[in-house]
């Protein structure tokens, strides 16, 4: 029996060590990629955002809650990836309490903020394009306030798990801090819960719905005998949407791996996580910072040609008045009824 229990308990033993041994050169490996992904996205933005204020023409509404979207990224990117990458180099979490819940709060604000951001897009496009009408009465005071309501959203959530309702702490790994999953308690479930349906499901059938009808309204539009009306605004809708859509699906891409891991934590045996899936859910979380300003350059031809301009050190010429307009202002034949 002695020599059950040393044979057993020399097989964990290595079997613990091989568990580290592995996450130190995972970690060696995602350190080179948080570090690479931390700088390629704060200047991808700090971009983003130089082409927005240089040239006006770029300035309409719908922009407004991409530049918030670039301001998130940039927020993640300062904070998250610097601290993320030290500490993975200091084996463990290297700023203390304070730090952690500065670290995983301004974390989840810039998340939960982005998630409400992405949903104000849809919004737009759909009253944009399915009611014109609506979308015509739409003024800056209408955007300031969706996006305002973005930003206290994620604040909320920020700051609960500092108040007592779940709580931050270092994961496993050590590499950063998170909602605390291993302690899987009352509070941390019913944190969870409620932010995965509010911050995750509802957005989420929110915008499904709108790219649904916004779908719709485009294949009658463009299949309609009314080639004349497919003018460059029409043009330009279609550019933000397809840009909408794209962004959306990465999102889904970036938050999966997260919310099963807290799904995961809830409703299972959080020591059972792989530490693979522990390292790899927040690193996805995190990446939608260096694809959105890919997503702007590719599918959208004005800031392709805006950006172009800026590194050629040109002027980026305005277009004519009627192919500049606002995002949500339709020009007459979009405008004339109901699509």
């Amino acid at each position: 029996a002695v020599a059950k229990s040393s044979t057993f308990s020399s097989g964990s033993g290595e079997r613990r060590c091989k568990t580290r041994a592995w996450v130190r050169a995972e970690n060696g490996d995602i350190r080179a990629v948080s570090m690479f992904s931390g700088m390629i996205s704060i200047l991808s933005n700090i971009i983003v955002l130089g082409i927005f204020i240089k040239y006006k023409e770029l300035r309409t509404p719908t922009n407004a809650i991409i530049i918030n979207l670039a301001v998130t990224d940039i927020g993640v990117s300062s904070i998250g990836y610097p601290m993320s990458a030290a500490s993975d180099l200091h084996g463990r979490w290297k700023f203390g309490y304070t730090g952690c819940q500065i670290y995983a709060g301004l974390n989840i604000f810039f998340g939960m903020a982005s998630i409400g951001l992405l949903t104000v897009v849809a919004v737009d496009r759909y009253l944009t394009i399915c009611h014109p009408h609506i979308g015509r009465r739409m003024t800056s005071n209408t955007y300031v306030s969706m996006i305002l309501g973005a930003w206290i959203n994620g604040l909320l959530w920020a700051l609960l798990p500092i108040t007592g309702w779940a709580s931050y702490a270092p994961d496993p790994t050590g590499a950063t801090c998170t909602i605390n999953w291993r302690k899987n308690d009352a509070s941390f479930v019913s944190y969870t819960m409620t932010v995965i349906v509010i911050n995750f499901v509802v957005p989420l059938a929110v915008m499904f719905y709108c790219y649904y009808h916004v779908t719709r309204s485009i294949k009658r539009h463009t299949a309609s005998n009314c080639a004349e009306y497919l003018n460059r605004d029409w043009s330009d809708q279609l550019d933000v949407t397809k840009m909408s859509v794209i962004m959306i699906l990465m999102f889904l891409v970036a938050w999966s791996p997260y919310s099963i891991v807290c799904l995961w934590a809830s409703f299972g045996d959080s020591k059972k996580i792989p530490p693979s899936m522990a390292i790899i859910a927040p690193l996805f979380a995190k990446s939608s910072t260096f694809y959105n300003p890919c997503i702007y350059v590719v599918a959208n031809k004005k800031f392709r040609r805006a950006m172009f301009a800026m590194f050629k050190c040109q002027t980026h010429q305005a277009e004519p008045v009627t192919c500049i307009l606002p995002m949500n202002v339709s020009q007459n034949p979009l405008a004339a009824g109901r699509i």
